[in-house]
């Protein structure tokens, strides 16, 4: 059996990342790629919290507009959450772009930002916290109400984008739910489909690109269909507030 390491297969390999500190800027507008595993160690073994607020500093003061493309497995909650408030306190407007596949993690970075864009052909998946933990039965207990404090957390960010009860996107969570780009818009956890239809091989290389083996499920065609799958629109009072605030899509 191959050893693993992290979030990979192997050790990583210098100089294969799609680096987020090299940023496409045109007209006020910028592209960052989020291509990765979601990591503290951050470097060649995936983006961290302070390489990613050392790629926003870096952007010039007229930026207003922030197009985040994401292609990733996810990874720590406490790197994503991090990742998540930079982008919010941002000023510019943040697209989020999914080309591949955004999940654990990276589905809720993608679903705090001011507009969810998903590619043709991509998924989103949404599943509870996980952990590790050595000690007696006390310590279990402890790391079994921590995870619990930490899912009910992320799955209130999917309720702040879809609507619905935090409680049930809960569930959802613990279903481990694989959403396609069609399922993810009438959910309500992404706004629109947008772009030109991939070549199919572009596609599943993306996606394979992408450690899957440690999830439930190997991707949406080996998923049932999700527990939730349309509430209803985006939530009212949220859209009024941010209508009153100019900015449509910003959370608060």
């Amino acid at each position: 059996m191959p050893e693993r390491y992290r979030f990979r297969n192997a050790m990583p390999i210098s100089g294969v990342r799609a680096s987020i500190l090299t940023p496409e800027i045109s007209e006020g507008v910028a592209k960052l790629r989020l291509y990765d595993p979601i990591d503290d160690w951050g470097g060649e073994w995936g983006v961290s919290a302070k390489e990613f607020a050392v790629a926003l500093g870096a952007l010039p003061e007229d930026v207003h507009t922030i197009h985040l493309h994401i292609n990733s497995p996810g990874g720590m909650v406490f790197e994503g959450v991090a990742i998540l408030n930079q982008l919010r306190q941002h000023q510019a407007k943040v697209v989020a772009v999914v080309d591949g596949l955004a999940a654990s993690a990276a589905s809720f970075i993608a679903c705090g930002a001011d507009e969810v864009q998903m590619s043709p052909n991509t998924q989103l998946m949404i599943h509870d916290a996980w952990g590790l933990a050595i000690g007696n039965a006390a310590t279990m207990r402890e790391v079994g109400e921590l995870l619990d404090r930490l899912s009910d957390n992320i799955a209130s960010v999917y309720a702040a984008k879809a609507g619905g009860a935090t409680e049930e996107w809960r569930s959802a969570m613990l279903a481990e739910s694989w959403y396609s780009a069609e399922e993810a818009v009438a959910a309500g956890l992404a706004d629109s489909i947008v772009g030109q239809e991939p070549d199919p091989d572009q596609v599943a290389k993306a996606l394979a690109s992408c450690d899957l083996s440690g999830f439930r499920h190997a991707g949406r065609d080996d998923a049932p269909t999700p527990l939730i799958t349309n509430t209803g629109g985006f939530p009212a009072a949220r859209r009024d507030r941010l209508h009153a605030a100019g900015k449509f899509h910003r959370l608060g």
